[in-house]
This record gives structure tokens, C-alpha cells and sequence, in this order.
């Protein structure tokens, strides 16, 4: 049942050193604060998992938290590559990372089957694909109805599951709206989650049929933490910074340009910066 709690009692009591945990949002409603808090307790030994793996995985990993990833495409969106992941990879610094990569579609289905309580997920892929020759975790079923040779992967079911919406209500509803990845998905995967929100409101009051609303049970901490997306954009608060995305690029290019970003922005930081950032940028011309 959802907790209201602040943010660093949150990652404090959900994340420990050695877990599996996955901070998803895909382009729109990435849970930056909380990735800034679980730096700022020094987590180690993580295994990250994520659709997309951009800028904050890029930090977790430049920060020597991770000793596996599990992602599918990992890059600065519209930018390019990922330099503190690609340090990590080819030249074990700050520390060796393993790699699991997969198709958008494995990652999906995978959440999907981790949150159905299944122990794998069965779809049409990889068909003329690479990856089964480096990834020992694909592997092929045939269906028993019309033989047909299908993909198979481990269903996905992180210890701790992170992610941002717009909105809670008093009793612990979490309500998401515009572009949803997998964020439900994961949450309902999860052995554990927090979400952090823009706000909190009496009710959801006016809300679309079709919106997607996590209903109190399937959430372990509620924090509010307003512009808690920031660079990414949240549906109705704030758009995308797209400059500290182009800016991000030369900041991890240099391990030690990168380290002083990182004590200035998020050690030395606090939640409650994201809302001043956000506020920032609609002062830029």
C-alpha cells in the first residue's frame, strides 16, 4: 500500500546495494530525481534495467553504481552515443559492466510477463537478427498449437521499480497521463516501487476514460517532487530541456569534466532543484 514519504526516505528504505532495479520512463516522465537520490546514497552494485537506457543511466553508470545493464538501445536521444556507458564497456572505467541487450519488443513483453507472474515472454522477433549470438538469455520455443518457432526471454521483475507521474491522490492513486511506456508495466513487476509525482490532489477529477491510473496497492512510496522529470518533459508541467540534452554530450565526452558536474549537480544537490530548473526554462528566450 503507497506511502507518502520524502524522496530520500524513499530510495532509503526500497533500494539496497546488489539489487535489480528498473527507473523507466520512455522519452516522456523519466524519473530523474530518484536516480539523483540513489547516486547521492552511494548504491552500489546495482543491476539496471531499462528501456532506452539515456542521459541518467549514463550518470548511474559513470558513477560506478552498476555491474550489469539490461536495456535495449542506449544513447543520448537525438544527440548520439552514450560516453560513460561506452567508458564503461570498452575500457572498464570506473568499473567492468556487463551487458544484456534486447529488442524494444523483448523488454516490453518481458515487463508484460514479470508482471503477470509469468516466468517468460513468447513473441515473434529477432528473426534475421544478431543478438541471440551474443545474448544466451534469447532463446526460441515452438509453439505447440501450430509449431510455429517463436522468441522467448526471462520475464522481467526488478527488486525495485522507479517511475514519475503527474499526479497522486491523497489516498495513493497515482494517475500517468500522455505518452506511457512501460511504466505500468514495471511497477506491476516489480517486487517494489516508487513513484514520484508533480503534485498531489483531492481526486482525478475530469480524467479521460482511457487514462492509466496505478492503484494504491501496486505502489510501495509515493514522493512529491515537482520538475522531478527534468530534462525530460511531463505532459501538462513542463516541456523537454533539449539543450542540457546537446550539453550533456561534452560534459560525459571528459571523465573529469564529468565528476565535477556530478558533485556540483547531484551530490551537492537537493529534489527540490528540479522545480528551479524547471522554472528556468521558461526564462530561456
Amino acid at each position: 500500500m503507497a506511502r507518502f514519504m520524502t524522496l530520500a526516505e524513499a530510495m532509503k528504505e526500497t533500494l539496497s546495494d546488489g539489487d535489480s532495479v528498473a527507473f523507466e520512463g520512455f522519452t516522456h516522465l523519466i524519473p530523474h530525481a530518484a536516480a539523483h537520490e540513489a547516486i547521492r546514497q552511494g548504491k552500489t552494485d546495482l543491476t539496471l534495467i531499462r528501456m532506452t537506457p539515456d542521459v541518467i543511466y549514463d550518470q548511474m553508470i559513470g558513477m560506478g553504481m552498476a555491474r550489469r545493464l539490461v536495456f535495449s538501445y542506449a544513447g543520448n536521444p537525438g544527440v548520439g552515443l552514450l560516453r560513460r556507458l561506452r567508458d564503461a564497456v570498452e575500457n572498464g572505467w570506473p568499473r567492468k559492466l556487463e551487458i544484456e541487450e534486447h529488442s524494444h519488443a523483448a523488454m516490453a513483453n518481458a515487463y508484460e510477463a514479470g508482471a503477470s507472474g509469468l516466468p517468460m515472454a513468447v513473441f515473434r522477433g529477432y528473426k534475421g537478427a544478431g543478438l541471440a549470438k551474443v545474448n544466451p538469455n534469447i532463446k526460441s520455443v515452438t509453439c505447440p498449437f501450430t509449431g510455429e518457432v517463436l522468441a522467448a526471454v526471462p520475464a522481467l521483475r526488478p527488486d525495485l521499480g522507479v517511475i514519475h507521474a503527474q499526479k497522486a491522490n491523497r489516498q495513493g492513486d497515482v494517475l500517468i497521463e500522455g505518452i506511457v511506456g512501460v511504466q505500468k508495466e514495471v511497477v506491476l513487476a516489480a517486487k517494489r516501487s516508487v513513484v514520484t509525482v508533480e503534485e498531489v490532489v483531492e481526486d482525478f477529477a475530469d480524467v479521460h476514460p482511457n487514462a492509466c491510473v496505478l492503484p494504491r496497492w501496486t505502489i510501495s512510496a509515493i514522493a512529491v517532487v515537482p520538475g522531478g522529470a527534468h530534462p525530460s518533459y511531463a505532459q501538462g508541467y513542463y516541456g523537454r530541456d533539449n539543450p542540457s540534452y546537446l550539453e550533456w554530450d561534452g560534459i560525459a565526452a571528459d571523465r573529469d569534466r564529468f565528476r565535477a558536474w556530478m558533485e556540483t549537480n547531484v551530490l551537492q544537490a537537493k529534489p527540490e532543484d528540479f522545480a528551479d530548473r524547471v522554472a528556468m526554462l521558461e526564462k530561456r528566450p
